[in-house]
């Protein structure tokens, strides 16, 4: 592979506070130099220059929370699809659910599905193991043996832990062997045939509610069990301001906590369920607009440590039915990037805060070696046009399932050029030309 030169960029680099004109020269996949004053001379043909005509330059997004469908649901995605819709996103790390069928609850379907991402080579893909066999919140995996094997991580997905001596041996377990336990905050018991967050909107709208502090009350149970074991725990696509109060406080104790969202918590409240909008139907659903600006604040001030897609690929049976017998969740790899500039464009927050919270802090949570322009590191980068006006269209997406909730809306920022260890994996310039489709009422 020939050394490549990037030049002419804004270089973000959150993990050194780097922002600054200058550009990267990639070797043999690794960053060999970084700053202002790069220069090669223009005769030398051995070595290819890419003008990035002052666009931000950034670390490749990490993204800790990706479902695929694959093995099992091949129809909704595959890890190919996957995979081509993250680099069309800038994303280049991805950490997968294990809600696979098989469940990935043991060693030989976890290294089944590293061995099937391998295969695919254009991100790196880190699978999370099941807290519990089946995901069914009862016994525990065997955390050491998936820990050697490669997990990052154990949750149980989309559903909570709610055993909570189950969720004490977790955190006991896992924090030996220097993994985060993630938990799906909600209780099961509130949250129960709720597709919506109680208040005017269900009532109105004659949807079963589930009330807000559904999240809370499992977070708060949980920090009492970190505060117990001393372990490592993560709430996933936290939404309330509650939640965000609960786990700021827990920080300022000392606890080992963190947390992400997911751009539909700052971007959407409830209203967009109106009208019985399906591709608006999450878990945890949309909230109360107090509870949307929480959540943005709890990111601009580091609270939220990161963003993730979220990205739960569906098909169009299980978003095109009425809305309480509809299946939660949006695709968000290719929207993740676009839709949290947005926070930017406001004033909430820089651009190389916002960055901080898509590379380093989601690479640190999970001990992964990516998220900085760091010299001999792999050369995953992300380059975009930050300002660049758009409108998301998901006909035009990668992902095989296009169920989102952000169909037609008007962003700024687009990914131009995705390398994935010096390789580019994605290239805006050389995309062959897609033809619009005007989307379907959801």
């Amino acid at each position: 592979m020939r050394p490549t030169l990037f030049k002419n960029a804004r270089l973000l680099d959150p993990a050194s506070r780097l922002d600054a004109k200058g550009g990267i020269l990639v070797r043999d996949g690794r960053i060999a130099e970084i700053g202002p004053q790069l220069f090669v001379d223009a005769i030398q043909d051995d070595v290819e220059v890419v003008d990035c005509a002052g666009r931000c330059l950034a670390p490749g997004l990490v993204d800790m929370r990706v479902q695929t469908r694959e093995p099992g649901e091949e129809h909704m995605e595959t890890l190919a699809s996957l995979q081509a819709a993250a680099v069309a996103g800038g994303v280049t790390t991805v950490a997968t659910l294990p809600n696979t069928s098989p469940i990935i609850d043991d060693i030989s379907i976890l290294e089944f599905v590293e061995r099937l991402a391998q295969e695919v080579g254009m991100v790196n893909v880190h699978p999370y193991a099941a807290a519990t066999k089946g995901l069914k919140g009862q016994e525990m995996t065997e955390i050491g043996l998936l820990s050697a094997s490669g997990a990052v991580g154990f949750t149980d997905g989309v559903k909570a832990i709610a055993d909570a001596q189950v969720m004490r041996r977790l955190l006991s377990y896992a924090t030996m062997f220097g993994r985060v336990v993630i938990q799906h905050p909600e209780d099961p018991t509130l949250a129960r045939e709720g597709c919506a967050t109680e208040g005017e909107i269900a009532t109105r709208l004659g949807l079963p509610g589930i009330p807000a502090c559904a999240e809370v009350m499992m977070i708060e149970r949980d920090l009492r069990l970190v505060r117990l074991t001393g372990g490592r725990y993560h709430a996933a696509h936290v939404s309330t301001a509650d939640a965000i109060d609960a786990i700021r406080r827990a920080k300022a104790d000392g606890l080992d906590v963190t947390c992400d969202t997911a751009p539909q918590y700052f971007a959407l409240n409830e209203l967009a369920i109106v009208d019985y909008r399906t591709f608006a139907l999450m878990s945890p659903p949309l909230r109360a607009e107090s509870d949307r600006q929480a959540v943005a604040a709890g990111v601009a001030d580091g609270t939220v440590d990161a963003i993730a897609s979220d990205h739960n690929p569906e098909d169009q049976d299980a978003k095109r039915v009425p809305f309480t017998q509809a299946v939660p969740g949006a695709v968000g790899l290719e929207t993740l990037l676009p839709v949290s500039l947005g926070l930017v464009h406001d004033g909430a927050m820089t651009l190389l805060d916002l960055i901080d919270r898509l590379t380093v802090r989601p690479a640190r949570i999970l001990g992964l070696e990516v998220g900085t322009l760091a010299r001999g590191s792999w050369a995953d980068l992300a380059i975009f046009e930050p300002d660049r006006a758009v409108r998301i269209d998901a006909h035009r997406f990668r992902s095989k399932s296009k169920n989102s909730p952000f169909d037609g809306k008007p962003v700024q920022g687009r990914v131009w050029r995705t390398v994935y260890r010096g390789r580019t994996v994605f290239d805006l310039d050389a995309e062959e030309p897609r033809t619009r489709r005007e989307p379907a009422d959801a």
